[in-house]
């Protein structure tokens, strides 16, 4: 045969259909056109609470793009944001984004010396921030290299222009922008955004997301499978904006016209409590331990939770005895998991059709595990040699990942971070069963290894917590003389209560096997909570490492 023709034939064979490229600026300007009217409620630092709309949003987030451009914001251009859940950052989401410079989402929660290394690492040329940060960004600024151009979110405010030469205000920036300048065409592979992991082992490491791993994360996310959220919903994310792009919440509710309610600084139970119910969020998402801080609010309350449907879970496994309290409400807890490097949702725990028999206890049961991948992501398990392990949902193994919202490269990295074959490799301990049910079963560095057997400290904490005198827990490993390493649980206990050591011990009793029943339980006020909102296990083994020895246990 003619190769030439070889060519010509596959050349005729491509598909005949429309290619537009995948990008962000497409999320907000199908919003702003089809949901134009559809509320979004914010909550600002001062406790006020304002109203706009995907219109006003998309508007506002094209000046945003065109005042950065005339500022002399090139495309590719890092932009740091150091911001809570509101209006205005959900402007620079897609503003910066949109525009073809890359949103850098920053958590605030970091040390001041954290957070000039990853806007230092980042090489940001913008900051915009709340005027609530400005003292943090007094403190940084001797350190940042990059920044040229410091914004704060907000109006004029005369005092806090005299603090920094040349400081612009968010508000008079906008009036310099164009609200009809059209997004610019935009390579889908170029990078739209960028996030720090919460370096707890280290410096954080920069992920930069694209646009089409983003479009891919938003549509498959969403799937009815996935957290499936509709025009229909009112949602709310309470997980920051600045960690992993609020699980990709904005992305999704600008794709399908959702009522969205950013609910700022105050995210204690009380004020979660009556904004949901003020606001009828039907779904809302969140760490686990922002719904037990919930939980505690409602049983001092006269609410029923009227409008809550579902509520999804993730950052950090869900203790099962959060599944059947939430349910006594109409509310359904859904567990998902991922991480900053994919971007983040990897899994699901959505029932298979065959599930919907199972008796209420086994639902539960397969509630608490982290669900079956989306579509996109590959999961696997290998023992320590490497080898490849089974999926019967017993033997565990180092859980590794792949997909096409998963990292390739750590940002300025020279050479990648995955496996020679091309997977990632998740840090977890896990299993998987015959229908893809991946779970947790406890982080690497978290396992306890007792007598050469290993001990999962999600397990231990789960009995703990589902104790009604106990309303936090974590366990950890605490040096030992004889095992090495013995569990520990640290405890908070619930108001007017009075549990003793020997009492939680007791509570294990059959739940697990008696070798795995901790060493001891020290009472605390309560537990450090970090950046992302789970707790500081770092810290815990800091403070309590020593505890059995100090004891004379043997």
């Amino acid at each position: 045969m003619d190769p030439r023709r070889h060519i010509n034939r596959k050349v005729e064979m491509l598909g005949q259909m429309m290619e537009m490229p995948l990008t962000i600026g497409s999320l907000i300007a199908h919003a702003e056109r089809y949901h134009p009217t559809t509320e979004i409620i914010s909550v600002e630092t001062s406790g006020e609470r304002t109203t706009s709309n995907w219109a006003e949003v998309g508007k506002n987030s094209r000046r945003l793009a065109s005042a950065l451009g005339k500022l002399g914001v090139a495309d590719g251009d890092r932009c740091g944001t150091i911001a809570w859940n509101n209006r205005r950052h959900l402007e620079s989401y897609f503003g910066v984004s949109g525009g073809g410079m890359v949103c850098h989402t920053i958590n605030p929660r970091l040390a001041p010396e954290q957070l000039a290394f990853v806007v230092n690492d980042a090489q940001d040329k913008v900051l915009l921030f709340e005027q609530s940060f400005l003292p943090l960004v007094l403190k940084i600024q001797p350190l940042l290299k990059t920044v040229q151009h410091l914004i704060v979110m907000g109006p004029r405010d005369d005092a806090a222009a005299q603090t920094i030469e040349g400081l612009l205000f968010y508000d008079e920036l906008l009036l310099t922008g164009e609200a009809d300048a059209p997004w610019p065409d935009v390579d889908e592979r170029s990078a739209s955004s960028l996030c720090y992991t919460s370096g707890t082992t280290g410096d954080p490491k920069g992920v930069l997301y694209s646009h089409r791993s983003t479009l891919l994360h938003t549509l498959v996310g969403n799937q009815p499978d996935g957290i499936a959220l509709s025009a229909q919903d009112t949602v709310m994310p309470v997980v920051p904006m600045f960690h992993v792009n609020a699980w990709g919440v904005p992305y999704i509710a600008a794709a399908n016209g959702c009522k969205l309610v950013l609910p700022g600084p105050n995210l204690d139970g009380k004020s979660i409590l009556n904004l949901i119910d003020d606001t009828e969020t039907t779904i809302a998402l969140g760490v686990p331990t922002i719904w037990m801080n919930l939980l505690e609010a409602l049983e001092a309350s006269d609410s029923k939770l009227p409008s809550l449907t579902r509520t999804v879970v993730g950052g950090a496994p869900l203790p099962p005895s959060m599944i059947p309290t939430f349910a006594a409400y109409g509310v359904e807890l859904l567990h998902a998991w991922g991480m900053t490097e994919t971007s983040p949702v990897a899994t699901l725990n959505q029932f298979l059709q065959r599930h919907a028999i199972l008796p209420d206890e086994e639902k539960t049961t397969l509630r608490t595990g982290q669900g079956r991948p989306l579509f996109g992501v590959d999961l696997r398990l290998l023992d320590e040699n490497g080898e490849l392990l089974p999926h019967d949902g017993k033997t565990q193994g180092d859980l590794q990942v792949r997909g096409h919202w998963v990292v390739k490269r750590y940002f300025g990295k020279d050479s990648d971070a995955l496996t020679d074959d091309g997977w990632f490799d998740t840090g977890d301990v896990s299993t998987i069963d015959e229908d893809g049910y991946m779970v947790i079963r406890d982080r690497s560095k978290d396992i306890i290894k007792s007598g050469g057997e290993w001990i999962s400290t999600v397990e231990l904490e789960n009995i703990a917590i589902a104790h009604p005198d106990i309303i936090n827990a974590a366990a950890v490993a605490a040096r030992h003389e004889k095992w090495d390493e013995r569990p520990i649980v640290i405890a908070v206990k619930a108001p007017n209560s009075s549990p003793s050591e020997a009492d939680i011990l007791a509570f294990y009793k059959g739940k697990t096997q008696s070798w795995q029943i901790p060493d001891a339980v020290i009472f605390v006020d309560s537990l450090p909570i970090g950046a992302t909102g789970k707790v500081q296990k770092v810290e815990l083994r800091k403070q309590f490492g020593d505890h059995l020895i100090e004891k004379g246990t043997k």
